[in-house]
This record gives structure tokens, sequence and C-alpha cells, in this order.
């Protein structure tokens, strides 16, 4: 596969269709009613599993056309040479997403190296990130741009550790002394 170009796609409220109706299909289908989706699968055969979720369901073979109704359409087979992109392994921590991929070239090693990641991105993240974009809404609502803050040394500025030991207090103190001095 041609190296692909990574996007996150907003699907809330969007009709998606996944076309197939197995284990790889129930996979797409909680992926995408995890991002607020509407979801209609098509298959001769749907996997109960599946059935059960909240989505549409049509049991019959894929039909010419029936791709124009939606958004996004994901045919949940192997035929990866047909395909104009693949679906990265997700962790999802609050608003924060990691997404691996391998280009299709081993889902394994995806989903591997994307529960690694998982384990290691706990709440800590969700406060650091709030932290960062009430900074972020500060600094826009004082007129200034935040292109010219230095992120990388306000992000490794210990402020996780202290997040981590629950002293927020202080996190906060020590983003407006790294802000302060940008």
């Amino acid at each position: 596969m041609p190296p692909q170009y990574p996007v996150n796609l907003t699907v809330e409220g969007r009709p998606c269709l996944v076309v197939g109706g197995g284990a790889v299909a129930r996979r797409k289908v909680e992926g995408l009613l995890a991002a607020g989706a509407e979801v209609t699968v098509i298959a001769p055969e749907v996997d109960p599993d599946l059935v059960a979720l909240p989505v549409a369901v049509e049991r019959r073979p894929y039909r010419a056309g029936d791709a124009s109704r939606f958004r996004l359409v994901i045919a949940a087979t192997d035929d990866l040479a047909r395909s104009s992109f693949t679906l990265p392994s997700v962790a999802r921590r609050g608003p924060i997403v990691v997404a691996v991929s391998t280009g299709g070239q081993s889902p394994a090693l995806a989903a591997w190296l994307r529960r690694r990641i998982e384990a290691d991105l706990g709440g800590e993240y969700e406060v650091l990130l709030r932290l960062l974009s009430e900074a972020r809404d500060t600094i826009k609502a004082a007129g200034r741009s935040t292109e010219g803050v230095d992120w990388p040394s306000v992000l490794d500025s210990n402020m996780l550790e202290l997040i981590r030991a629950g002293d927020i207090g202080k996190a906060r103190e020590r983003l407006e002394a790294c802000l302060s001095s940008s």
C-alpha cells in the first residue's frame, strides 16, 4: 500500500455504512458508534453481537449505489487492495485520541502498540489537557497568538509529575510561570 495521509474525521450524527456482518464489522461499528455516527450495516449474514448494537441492519448483499446515501463507507473485508484508507488502532482517554497504524501491513502490531500506549495514558493526561486548553483560551481572550508560546518547554516543565502527585494547583502555577516567561 502507498504512503497514507492520517486524518481524524468528524462523523457525529452523520450516516455511515459498514458492509459486512462479522467480527471485523462489529469492531468497525463500535468505533463509529463511539464517535457518534449513525450506522447502517449491510450484509447477508450478521453476527448476533452486531445486531445487539444500536445500528440499522439490512440483511442483504451490497448493491451498486448503496454508498451514495452515506458520508463514510467501510468495507469490513480482507480486500485491502481495493481500499482507499485503513483504520488505525485507537487509544482514547477523554478527548485525547492516539492512533497507531501500520498502513494495513500488520493490524496485530498496531493493536499491540496501542495497548502499550493505552496502558501509559492515565487520567493525568486529561487534567494536563484541561490546564493547557484553559491557558490557550486565556491567551486568545487577551488577543494574543498561541503560536509564539514555547509549548514544548511548558510540557517539559514537570507539570505532569505534579498532576500525578495530586498537586494541580502547583502544576497550574508552573504553567503560568512558563507562559509568563514566553
